[in-house]
C-alpha cells in the first residue's frame, strides 16, 4: 500500500465532464489499495474571472479581501470531486486549507507555507477515505485565509506530501511528462524518463512551463519523489528525484531550454570603479526587479560597458528606475535591446564531461548564430542571442547533443 498525492491542475478539471474522469482515474488508484490525497485547482478560468471581478469593484483589491474571494475557486472543485467520486461509490472527504491547518505567513496573495498539520488527513486516511485538498490556499496564524500565488495549487501537493511522507507526489497536467526540448519547436524532442531536481529546476528557470519552480524547490528541500503525467493518457510520465537517471552513465546533457521573455540593457562608458556595479544594480533590485545574465567589459581608458538582462516586461520600468544612475554615473549612452532570447544546455552530466561548452558554441557558430552573452552554472550554460535565432539554435542544439528522437506519426497527431 502506498500513500500517493495527486494534484490536478485547472484544465484537468475545467469541466463537470473532466471532473468525473479524475474521479474515475483516482477510483483506480484507491481500488489498488493505495491511501490517496488529491490537490486540485479551481476550474480552467475561474481564478481568472474573480481577479475580473475584484478589478471591477476595486482597481487595487484589498489583499487579504481578495484572497478571500480567488480561494472560493478551489472550494468549488473539491467539492464538485467529492461528489464524482462518491456516485461512483468511493468515499471521499473535502477540505479546505484552513481545515487541514495548511499554516502559512501573512503575505496575502504570495503566502509562503511554515506548516502543515496532517492529523486530519492521517485520520481520514485510515477510515478509507480520499481525501481532497483545496491548492492554493492556506490560512496565518490569526486564521485569515491566505493564497500561495503563481504555481500555489503545485506547492500544496508537494508540502502535503512532504508532510505526509508520501511515496510520490504525482502532478497531472496536458502533457504527458517532461521533455528534453519543447515539442512544438523540435518534433523530435523525447519524453525524459527520468530527471533530478537540479536539472528539472533548471529547465523550469530557463522557461520550461511544465512545472512552477517554487514547487520543485519544496520537492527537492524535502526530497520528495514528483511525477509529471498527462491527466487523461496512460503512461509512466517523467519521474523527478534527487539523483535523476538511472543509468550506469548519466546523459551528459538532459534538455535543451529556451526563454523569449528576456531584454537587455546596457549602460556604455560608465567609470571602472568600486561599487559602480551595485550603484546600477542596486536600483534595480530594490525595485524587485529580477537581473538574470550580467556582462562588464573593461575598456583600455578605465571605463567599462555594463550589462545586464530581465523580463521584458520589466524593461520600461528598468529604463525609469536606472534614470538617477545613468546621469551620477556620468554614462554614455543607456541601450536597451527587447528582440532577444535565451538558449540553454543542462545536464548533471556536465560535472563529469568536458567539452559541452565547445559543442555549444561550435554547434552555434556552424548554423550562423552569434552569441551576445554567456552565463554558466555547475550544470548549465546559457547564451544570450538574437531572439529571429532562437528556433534554429535549439534544432541545432538539440541534434547535437544527440537529443533527437523519432518525430511523432501521423497516426499520433
Amino acid at each position: 500500500m502506498s500513500l500517493i498525492v495527486q494534484k490536478f491542475g485547472g484544465t484537468s478539471v475545467g469541466t463537470v465532464e473532466k471532473i468525473r474522469q479524475v474521479a474515475e482515474k483516482v477510483s483506480k488508484f484507491h481500488g489498488n489499495g493505495d491511501r490517496i490525497v488529491v490537490v486540485v485547482s479551481a476550474m480552467s478560468g475561474e481564478t481568472n474571472r474573480l481577479v475580473a471581478l475584484a478589478q471591477e469593484m476595486q482597481e487595487r483589491p484589498v489583499p487579504r479581501e481578495l484572497d478571500v474571494l480567488l480561494s472560493t475557486g478551489e472550494q468549488v472543485t473539491i467539492g464538485l470531486l467529492c461528489m464524482a467520486l462518491d456516485e461512483i461509490g468511493v468515499s471521499a472527504i473535502s477540505f479546505t486549507g484552513s481545515q487541514v491547518q495548511l499554516l502559512t505567513d501573512d503575505s496575502h496573495t504570495k503566502a509562503r507555507i511554515r506548516r502543515v498539520d496532517d492529523k486530519k488527513i492521517q485520520q481520514e486516511l485510515e477510515k478509507g477515505n480520499v481525501v481532497v485538498v483545496a491548492g492554493f490556499q492556506g490560512v496565518d496564524e490569526a486564521g485569515n485565509i491566505t493564497t500561495l500565488g503563481r504555481g500555489g495549487s503545485d506547492t500544496t501537493a508537494v508540502a502535503l506530501a512532504a508532510g505526509l511522507g508520501a511515496d510520490e507526489c504525482q502532478i497531472y497536467t496536458d502533457v504527458d511528462g517532461v521533455y528534453t526540448t519543447d515539442p512544438r519547436v523540435v518534433d523530435k524532442a523525447k519524453r525524459l524518463s527520468h530527471i533530478s531536481f537540479d536539472e528539472m529546476l533548471e529547465m523550469a528557470s530557463m522557461g520550461s512551463k511544465v512545472l512552477q519552480i517554487r514547487a520543485v524547490e519544496f520537492a527537492g528541500k524535502y526530497n520528495v519523489p514528483l511525477r509529471v503525467m498527462h491527466s487523461f493518457q496512460d503512461g509512466p510520465g517523467t519521474l523527478i528525484t534527487l539523483e535523476g537517471a538511472e543509468e550506469m552513465e548519466t546523459p551528459t546533457i538532459a534538455g535543451i531550454a529556451f526563454n523569449k521573455d528576456e531584454a537587455k540593457v546596457t549602460l556604455l562608458g560608465v567609470p571602472d570603479t568600486p561599487g559602480v556595479a551595485h550603484q546600477i544594480l542596486g536600483p534595480v533590485g530594490a525595485a524587485n526587479i529580477e537581473v538574470d545574465v550580467i556582462v562588464q567589459n573593461v575598456a583600455p581608458d578605465n571605463s567599462t560597458d555594463f550589462t545586464f538582462t530581465v523580463s521584458r516586461g520589466e524593461l520600461a520600468q528598468t529604463k525609469e528606475v536606472l534614470a538617477d544612475a545613468v546621469a551620477s554615473l556620468n554614462a554614455r549612452e543607456l541601450r536597451t535591446d527587447d528582440t532577444i532570447a535565451k538558449v540553454s544546455v543542462v545536464g548533471v552530466g556536465m560535472r563529469s564531461h568536458a567539452g559541452v561548452a565547445s559543442k555549444m558554441f561550435e554547434t552555434l557558430s556552424e548554423s550562423g548564430i552569434n552569441i551576445q552573452m554567456i552565463t554558466t552554472s555547475e550544470i548549465k550554460i546559457s547564451v544570450i542571442i538574437e531572439e529571429k535565432y532562437l528556433e534554429l539554435a535549439v534544432r541545432s542544439l538539440h541534434t547535437a547533443f544527440e537529443l533527437d528522437g523519432d518525430p511523432p506519426s501521423k497516426a499520433d497527431d
